[in-house]
This record gives structure tokens, C-alpha cells and sequence, in this order.
């Protein structure tokens, strides 16, 4: 196990077959449906109890936590190409994804990569260039062919042969939650989704491309609605186009680099590629072939890759969708996008994914973004040891830090800088323990939360940017966060007792115990 997490494994497929050697991928041939039944499969396979995973995460306390096993559907009703599932659903398979022994080992790597040492000397900048050249080998290579173009349709393309999988029942249905059924005007929308691809733009200007992983509803073989939120640089390279009237090329890519679907959902400096930091990860640089309708460069070794243009004017109301938070995010209208070509490799496989109530497979990817992160967010508000994401929370709701008190309202300076940090400006609820509090165990941070808080002096509550996906926001966007200071108060933080010390055995008795404990026989 230990070798194989660190392959830089080529592709989708080559993944799924380590996997599968490791124990971690389950063949089901029996025949499924994509609409529901696949969904409902791999929401009891991602709560259950992870596959051979007993050495638990660096950072989790009490076990190796959920996932279950990868699936691979070989027999899925209206299409030929199997479904892959849950791939990325345990730490484990996140470990081997992105091929390391531990997220803090990338984190290092990240952390060298942000903040290196300086040269100063002559002999040291010479030193350096090796460095500075294997940077720029992580950048994507454009070459003339790859395997993702083996097989090409245009004319004859059609969404409709792909075994795009509906995930919850209301999905699609623009009529539920309040929001008016289409009146035969416009083309109505199925509850399928591509859910788990890279989506591929470039500005207009600069011709600066971005990799993001947005949700598209299929209305027909070759139209669909690409969801995505005003925050997204997705977004925001459509409106530079629709300012101009002109239609936007995009590119859906499924598959390729294992690393690929990581870093497309990373929380990037704006001025970081995706494929760069893909790279990175792998070791070398991406390799891209040029689509064949459409000016655009997509991974070499994807499965499938869905071309096409996105009209400037043109909307459809998209959604309902079972969302991530536990509840469906409203239908809205959403620009039109029309498929120009589907191409892909001999044989291929179509990666999926469903969200909901955690855990899902996304939680696992946040999750490693959490810890390989920490060295950026500890550059941006320096008082940070280290922080967790909750589960409970579905990533924007909560967030548990631990700092190292040294002043008063230290608590309150880090939660500003956290809500002006990226996208940790859409966390919902702040709680600051001290250094010794495990944040990765939800017990030891309820403790001190009870114990420390006075709920008059120690809360502070602002308004600012929320999820869009938050439902409990009273404005679209925008709403209240809370920031709770659970550390031991000190002079200064308002009226402050005499504050007790916290019950703690002596280390010279902690020490004779453990080292007597088989002779107690317990």
C-alpha cells in the first residue's frame, strides 16, 4: 500500500485498477439504473464504515472515518459505458489520488512552494535554478493527440448515450419549492446531471484559463444548463463574453489525471492555474490536446470531453438539485450551453458523483483541502496553530480554530481575518479554543465552548457574504455569521473572575501508569 501512494497514476482507469488491487473498488455487473438507484447505492456505501483504512488520518482522533469502498457500475440501463462512484470517497483513496502517505506531507510541500527561502548569494541562487525549473515543468504541455479524442462525434453527438445519473428525486423538477412550472415556451429540463466534471473556460481578455467543477443539467442531446455561482471565475469569464454579445467556447471534461478533480475544487489564489497546481501534485506537467469544435485545450488522458458554446442570452431555469447542505437549492435560470461534440477513449468510464448530507465523497476532497491548505491560511492570519471543518457543518457552516493566546481579543482578530481569507468569508460560525483543545475532535471543542463562554461577553455577531447555497440567509448571498471565543479570558476581554485551572493528571503520574498499565491486568 505504502508504494503504491505514491504513483503518479495517469489516469481515471489506471486509478480504478489500483484501487481495485488495493481492495478499494467493488465491480457491480448486475444491471442499475442511472436515474436514483445508482444515487441511492453510493449514499449507503459512502456512510459506512471505510475499507481497510485501520490506521486512522493524521488529524482525526477517534477513526479512520466513513466512505465505504469505490464502485464501478458495469451494466448501467441506456448506456454502454460503466459508471465509476465514490472514488475519492475515503481519506484513504484521497491519499492515493493524490499520492502521498499523509495530507501533511503535501501540506509541507505547499507550504515550500508558497514561502520559500530566498536566495542571497550568488552560490545560493545557482542552487536555486534547479528549483525554479521544476516549477515550470509542472505547467501543461500541449501536444498533437491524446486517447481522449480516440473516439469522436459530432453530428451524432448526443448527452443523451452517456449514463448520466439523477441523483435525488426532485432533482430537475421546476416545479418544486415555489418556483413556476415551464409553460411549454421553453425546453424542460430532465434530473439528470453531469455532476463530476472539470469545467473548462478562458477569459476573454487575457485568455487565462480556469478549471472549476460546476453542476449541468441535460435538457436534450445536445443542450444543457451549466450552473455556477457569481463567485465563480467560471462566471465571471461569461460575463465578460455576454458583455460583448459573443457566445463562450466550454469544455466538460470527465476524467484524466486522478489529481484533476482535486484541483478543480480548490480554493485558489486568483493568480494559481488549476492545471498548475495539477501538476504540481502529479509531479510533472498536464498534458492538454486542443478540442476539435471549440478553441479550447483539454487533458490528453480524459474518459470523455463534452465541447460546446455557451449562449450569451440564452437561459434556462435549472434545478431544483440536492445539494451538498442536505437540502435542494432552488431552480433559477442558468445559461444555455450547446454540445458541438462528445469525444472520448476506446472503452471509456464515466466518473460520477452525488452530494448531500455529509459524508459524501465531497466531504473527503474538502477535507484534504483543509489540511493542505493550513500553510496558506496560517500566511493569512499568522495566530492560527491549526482548524477543522466539521462534518456537521457541510463546509461553510462551521469552522473550529485553536490559537495560541497571547493578548486580549486576540479570538476576535482571527475570526475577522478568517471571514476576509477566500472563500472562508462564507463560514457561517467561528469557535476559538486554545493550544491544547483537539479542533478535530467535535467532543473536546463542545466542552470548552460550554465551559468558557459567557454568551454576552464572548459572541460577536456581523453581517457580510454567505453561501449562496444557504437557504437560512434572509438575502440571496448574504446574511448573519456568529464568532464564539471559547478561549480562557484574560484582563481586558471585558469582566473576567478569577479563572480556574483546567483538571489535568501530572505527567510524572500519566507517565508511571502507562508504563505499569498490563501489569493491572484491565
Amino acid at each position: 500500500m505504502g508504494a503504491q501512494q505514491h504513483v503518479a497514476y495517469s489516469d481515471l482507469q489506471s486509478f480504478l485498477g489500483a484501487l481495485e488491487e488495493a481492495g478499494q473498488l467493488r465491480v457491480v455487473t448486475a444491471e442499475v439504473d442511472p436515474v436514483l438507484e445508482i444515487a441511492e447505492i453510493a449514499d449507503r456505501v459512502s456512510k459506512s464504515p471505510a475499507v481497510g483504512n485501520a490506521s486512522p488520518p493524521e488529524f482525526d482522533p477517534h477513526h479512520g472515518g466513513y466512505g465505504g469502498i469505490a464502485l464501478r457500475f458495469d451494466n448501467v440501463k441506456g448506456s454502454a459505458i460503466p459508471v465509476a462512484i465514490n472514488v475519492f470517497g475515503s481519506y484513504q483513496r484521497m491519499r492515493m489520488a493524490l499520492g502521498v502517505e499523509s495530507f501533511a506531507e503535501l501540506a509541507q510541500r505547499v507550504q515550500e512552494l508558497v514561502k520559500p527561502q530566498m536566495p542571497t548569494t550568488l552560490i545560493e541562487k545557482m542552487k536555486k535554478l534547479p528549483e525554479l525549473a521544476r516549477l515550470a515543468g509542472f505547467g501543461p504541455k500541449v501536444v498533437k493527440r491524446g486517447m481522449c479524442q480516440q473516439v469522436i462525434h459530432t453530428d451524432g453527438a448526443s448527452l443523451l448515450d452517456l449514463p448520466i445519473i439523477q441523483c435525488w428525486p426532485h432533482d430537475g423538477r421546476s416545479g418544486y419549492g415555489g418556483k413556476p412550472v415551464m409553460d411549454g415556451s421553453e425546453p424542460d429540463g430532465t434530473g439528470r446531471y453531469i455532476t463530476f466534471a472539470g469545467i473548462y473556460t478562458k477569459d476573454r481578455e487575457s485568455g487565462e484559463r480556469n478549471v472549476g467543477m460546476y453542476r449541468v443539467q441535460v435538457f436534450g442531446p445536445k443542450l444543457a444548463a451549466m450552473h455556477w455561482h457569481i463567485h465563480h471565475d467560471g462566471a465571471r469569464h461569461f460575463r465578460g463574453y455576454r458583455a460583448k454579445g459573443e457566445r463562450m467556447p466550454l469544455a466538460i471534461v470527465l476524467g484524466g489525471e486522478p489529481v484533476l478533480p482535486y484541483a478543480a475544487t480548490c480554493p485558489l489564489p486568483p493568480d494559481v492555474s488549476e492545471l498548475l497546481f495539477a501538476g504540481f501534485l502529479n509531479g510533472g506537467g498536464i498534458e492538454l490536446v486542443s478540442c476539435r469544435t471549440i478553441p479550447m485545450e483539454v487533458p490528453a488522458n480524459a474518459e470523455i470531453v463534452i465541447e460546446g458554446w455557451i449562449d450569451p442570452k440564452e437561459t434556462l431555469i435549472e434545478g431544483p438539485f440536492g445539494d451538498h447542505t442536505g437540502f435542494y437549492s432552488l431552480a433559477d435560470r442558468y445559461p444555455a450551453f450547446h454540445v458541438t461534440a462528445i469525444t472520448h477513449r476506446e472503452e471509456p468510464v464515466y466518473p460520477a458523483t452525488i452530494v448531500g448530507k455529509p459524508p459524501q465523497e465531497d466531504y473527503y476532497l474538502g477535507k484534504a483541502t483543509e489540511r493542505i491548505f493550513l500553510p496558506l491560511l496560517k500566511m493569512l492570519v499568522p495566530d492560527i496553530n491549526d482548524y477543522s471543518l466539521p462534518m456537521f457543518g457541510a463546509f461553510h457552516n462551521c469552522v473550529f480554530v485553536k490559537i495560541r493566546k497571547e493578548y486580549p481579543m486576540q479570538a476576535r482578530k482571527v475570526m475577522s481575518g478568517i471571514w476576509s481569507a477566500g472563500q472562508m468569508m462564507f463560514s457561517k460560525m467561528i469557535v476559538v479554543v486554545d493550544e491544547h483543545v483537539n479542533v478535530h475532535d467535535e467532543q473536546d471543542v463542545l466542552f470548552h465552548l460550554g465551559a468558557n463562554v459567557d454568551w454576552r461577553r464572548d459572541v460577536t455577531v456581523v453581517d457580510g457574504p454567505c453561501d449562496i447555497l444557504d437557504h437560512a440567509t434572509p438575502y440571496y448571498g448574504t446574511g448573519a455569521k456568529i464568532g464564539i471565543d471559547a478561549t480562557r479570558k484574560m484582563a481586558g476581554e471585558g469582566v473576567v473572575r478569577e479563572w480556574p485551572e483546567e483538571l489535568e493528571m501530572s505527567d510524572e503520574v500519566r507517565s508511571l501508569v502507562e508504563r505499569r498499565w498490563k501489569e493491572y491486568g484491565i
